[in-house]
């Protein structure tokens, strides 16, 4: 297992959505539930522990990510929002103006070449973008896309300060179209001290649910 350069979050280190469902996918089971335990480090052969229920993802001695099989069952999803509304908010992105990541593969403002997610904040405290799909529509690319939409809805009212992804469980039904349009949805749940809950959503062009993930964010002290 490898993380390109290019699939970054932070300076030098992976995008935790996208490292997440790259570990996901390599243990090949059904909805896990994955916790990063360091930064995952770019261009670094990583290798792949796997265990009854899960594995984890090493370099040499050191703990990366490890990952715990959940409940098939899918969880709440946060409601649905119309693309012509995710698109009107998404002009109003708080990333736009700070952002303490702004080369992130998947929210960063300076990204060219990233899934260019730029989620707004509604007025109920919600988060919606519109997602342009390219033709990569692989499921790491659908953890990927789960991963920013729901942290900015924790960053976003804190004023931008900096929060990094620890932990995300993903439950994928269905993979979008190369080309689709679709609206990814974030919102908080709650949390403790440093650590958020947030919850985030996948809806196709009609509106029904690709996959929704829950998620722990930890803010940097």
């Amino acid at each position: 297992m490898r993380i390109a350069a290019r699939f970054n979050g932070p300076p030098g280190s992976g995008n935790g959505g996208y490292a997440c469902g790259l570990l996901a996918t390599e243990l090949g089971l059904g909805p896990v539930e994955v916790t990063l335990r360091r930064p995952p480090p770019l261009e670094t052969d990583l290798t792949v522990v796997r265990a009854e229920a899960g594995g984890r993802a090493m370099s040499g001695d050191e703990l990366i990510a490890e990952a715990r099989q959940v409940a098939a069952d899918n969880p709440a999803v946060v409601p649905h929002v119309s693309l012509d509304a995710a698109a009107e908010i998404s002009k109003e992105y708080p990333g736009l103006r700070d952002h303490p990541f702004p080369t992130c593969y998947v929210c960063g403002p300076d990204r060219a070449d990233g899934l260019a997610l730029f989620p707004g904040i509604l007025p109920d405290g919600r988060t919606a973008t519109p997602w342009h799909v390219s033709g990569d529509v692989s499921a790491v690319m659908m953890w990927a896309a789960l991963d920013c939409p729901g942290g900015w809805s924790v960053i976003g009212p804190n004023g931008g300060r900096p929060y990094v992804l620890g932990r995300l469980a993903a439950w994928i039904d269905d993979l979008p179209e190369p080309g689709d349009t679709c609206v990814v949805v974030g919102a908080h749940l709650g949390g403790e001290g440093r650590k958020a809950d947030v919850l985030s959503t996948v809806y196709s062009p009609k509106g029904t649910v690709l996959a929704t993930a829950r998620a722990t964010w930890i803010a940097l002290p």
